[in-house]
């Protein structure tokens, strides 16, 4: 057996600018590679050719693009699939599955065996494909996303499954007995391979790392004999090899490597596979596709395809109707799920090299796997777009949520005060200058002391489970690398990262590289923002949009008058302002605007109201009936059941009144614990009744701290009394036209700075 380097070095060059250019129009690029096999050998041009030599290259390239895929499906992901996702796997699996065996093999009168093979074939969906395309659209935090990849896992595992079961039950067995010993092979296999994952491996590599302190290469043959030791096995019992390396892939998770060599060691197995012996296999796939079938089998062609995409589309927003969320959202998901790819041809090729399907099956195969593959990033996309235009399209309700600053510095942690909206965000801050962190939890932030590019630190900030990551540093190179971390070890959907003119033509290829966005919409100088910001010299505003404007140009504008937009408010929310936001009128933008000279300013009771629940109640009501409402928003968010913060909040006022004036009451309450500094505003234009009160409260600001914020309580109550002593508060108060009118007045009224404690109110 001989190698012909030429023709290989053909081959991998027409594979790879063929993977180039599908990759460039949105495609996999597997489908270029299969493309080019058809178009550059025998099927075709005939200019390439294959060779046992090459098959052997192509097989061992299969054995580790299956490691490789099974290193990136998580078990625990598995196990913790949504029903969505289930459903969407189940329906979009056995639907076209059965379809296309039924008219395999009663309408085209192909044998049994053949149409399991296409059936299975038909059942899976690209993983791969998918991941680039939810990217691409910036839907990673979308409900369908979710549903759409817990369903791929779902749906390919089993179908490599079913395909190797099917195998080692139809290779040459023909006596009930036999069937059944291959049976009990099977399950002792699986079996023992999991024992061996869960149990052995782990406690093995971590041994073997331990005791020997191994380099890259090392470690990477380690691997290399852990997936030939599965594959091997796989092999005994008479299924695919392939099996064995996806099993491998699987239990060679993090939680046995750790996070870091975990990735590194992915990256190896992905550079090896995809980028060098993977290409070969599909190259070569495609020399094994018959042009005939459009003369001979064009019926069959067109059916197939039909079949499965309607099965696909029609299977999975059938069995997703039980999950309440609409056959719209049902059907987006099939349009999803629709694309096959690489699990697909491997299963076809497979079996065409052990004779299981024809020649004329395996290129139907092929070819209803690069149209469905096609198709789907324009169907998906033309769905998306649907859900959106009807305002269907829903944020996952999984675990990803809150947001993570990475910097503590004074702009920083202005943005982290603004983002914190009361309860619905939880904002975590993270830096490695401790004074910046202490600063910070007086400030009332979450707070963290640690290195952004260490993955522990990034852990245990909550990285695995935040939406956002925001690097807001003033080195450059900690902000790309935080990034790269965030999106490459934690997959963090939403990565929004600061820039500056001074590195901004790498940090945009960055950016680009990671389907990141630039935060604030454009380059700023960021130690003259947080100087400012440390030196009280700016304001907030807010203002509404009365028209449609790119975020890049908002920021421009703004630059102009030297402010900068930190965030939108929206759906009661604050969102960081970043260039990849879709700005629409009525949309209210935060920003924070340069002073010339240091005015008076309350920068800390700024971020305050900016985050804090505005309640407008209808009345007339009593004080009790005012606290159980606040009980409701307040209390989760200071760690206290509503009714502890009930009981609490009543015997504080029935010690002694918060009334100040005869329409503002301030009731505050401290709790135990650290960091808690939280303000509800309430507006009640027929008047709250609190005892011992010369007239009805229209204005009510409660306030919960914990003993260590005491200097921020102070300054609170400080603004809230001068507020209301600015001339024609309360008739602006009344007038305003709802919520959102209530806090501009708030941010927008002149207020003195100061600590000093208004008359009347009890501070302990």
């Amino acid at each position: 057996m001989e190698l012909n380097l030429l023709n290989l070095l053909l081959v991998l060059l027409a594979a790879w600018g063929a993977g180039l250019a599908s990759s460039r129009l949105g495609y996999p690029a597997v489908l270029g590679e299969l493309l080019v096999g058809i178009l550059l050998g025998p099927p075709l041009l005939g200019l390439l050719h294959g060779g046992e030599a090459l098959a052997v290259l192509a097989e061992i390239g299969v054995l580790l693009m299956m490691l490789y895929i099974g290193m990136e499906i998580d078990p625990a992901e598995l196990g913790r699939a949504s029903k969505g996702g289930l459903l969407a796997a189940f329906g979009g699996f056995v639907t076209p599955f059965v379809l296309c065996y039924v008219l395999v093999v009663n309408l085209a009168g192909q044998p049994p065996i053949a149409g399991l093979f296409v059936g299975v074939a038909a059942g899976v969906t690209s993983l791969a494909t998918k991941s680039r395309v939810l990217v691409d659209l910036r839907l990673l935090d979308t409900r369908i996303a979710h549903v759409m990849m817990a369903g791929a896992l779902v749906a390919d595992t089993a179908a490599l499954v079913i395909f190797a079961v099917v195998i080692s039950v139809t290779d040459g067995q023909t006596s009930g007995t036999e069937l059944l010993l291959v049976g009990g092979q099977v399950v002792v296999f699986f079996v023992v391979a999991a024992l061996f994952g869960l149990k052995v491996l782990p406690a093995a590599m971590r041994r073997f790392v331990d005791l020997v302190s191994p380099s890259g290469p090392t470690l990477f043959m380690a691997l290399m004999l852990v997936m030939i030791l599965y594959a091997a096995a796989g092999r005994l019992v008479g299924m695919h090899g392939i099996l064995g390396a996806f099993l491998a892939g699987l239990f060679l998770r993090e939680s046995v490597l750790g996070r870091t060599l975990s990735q590194e060691l992915m990256n190896r197995v992905r550079d090896v596979s995809i980028g060098f012996l993977a290409p070969i296999f599909f190259v070569t796939a495609g020399f094994a596709v018959s042009l005939d079938v459009f003369r001979t089998d064009l019926v069959l062609l067109l059916g197939l395809i039909g079949v499965a995409t309607v099965g696909k589309i029609v299977g999975t927003t059938l069995f997703y109707l039980p999950t309440g969320y609409g056959w719209r959202e049902g059907l987006v998901v099939g349009l999803g799920m629709n694309g096959r790819g690489a699990v697909e041809i491997i299963i076809a090729q497979l079996a065409l090299s052990i004779g299981m399907i024809s020649a004329e099956i395996f290129s139907v195969l092929v070819f209803m796997a690069i149209a469905t593959t096609a198709f789907e990033p324009v169907l998906l996309k033309w769905g998306v777009g649907w859900l959106r235009a009807r305002g269907e399209l829903a944020r996952s309700d999984e675990e990803r949520h809150g947001i993570l600053v990475v910097g503590a510095n004074p702009a920083a942690r202005q943005l982290a005060s603004i983002l914190a909206h009361g309860d619905r965000t939880s904002v975590t801050v993270l830096d490695a200058n401790v004074d910046h962190v202490r600063i910070a939890e007086r400030e009332g932030l979450q707070a963290l002391q640690g290195n952004a590019l260490d993955e522990r630190d990034l852990a245990e900030a909550g990285a695995a489970h935040v939406q956002h990551l925001i690097a807001v540093t003033p080195n450059g190179e900690v902000n790309a690398l935080a990034a790269q971390l965030g999106r490459t070890v934690f997959a963090i959907p939403d990565i929004h990262v600061l820039r500056s003119d001074a590195d901004a033509a790498t940090q945009s290829a960055l950016l680009q590289h990671l389907h990141a966005t630039t935060l604030f919409g454009g380059p700023i100088l960021l130690s003259e923002w947080a100087y400012l910001v440390g030196q009280n010299r700016v304001r907030l505003e807010t203002t509404r949009m009365d028209a449609a404007e790119s975020p890049n140009a908002l920021f421009r504008r703004l630059q102009n008058v030297r402010a900068l937009p930190v965030a939108v408010i929206r759906d009661g929310g604050n969102l960081p302002f970043h260039d990849g936001l879709d700005l629409k009128p009525g949309d209210r933008i935060l920003s924070i605007h340069a002073l010339t000279t240091a005015e008076p300013t309350n920068a800390g009771f700024d971020a305050l109201v900016t985050r804090a629940p505005i309640l407008d109640l209808s009345g007339p009501m009593g004080v009790a009936n005012f606290v159980k409402q606040a009980a409701r928003v307040m209390a989760p968010s200071v760690g206290l059941t509503p009714a502890a913060f009930m009981e609490q909040m009543l015997s504080r006022e029935a010690e002694s009144s918060t009334v100040i004036l005869p329409t503002l009451a301030i009731p505050h309450l401290r709790v135990g614990g650290k960091g808690v500094l939280e303000l509800l505003v309430a507006r009640c234009r027929e008047g709250i009744i609190f005892p011992d009160s010369s007239g009805n409260v229209v204005a009510v600001f409660a306030l919960v701290t914990s003993a260590d914020q005491r200097h921020m309580h102070l300054r609170a109550l400080a603004a809230i009394a001068h507020l209301a002593q600015q001339p024609n508060f309360e008739s602006q108060w009344l007038q305003a036209i709802d919520a959102d009118a209530l806090r501009d007045l708030l941010l927008q009224t002149q207020r003195r700075r100061g600590t000093e404690s208004p008359v009347g109110v009890r501070l302990e």
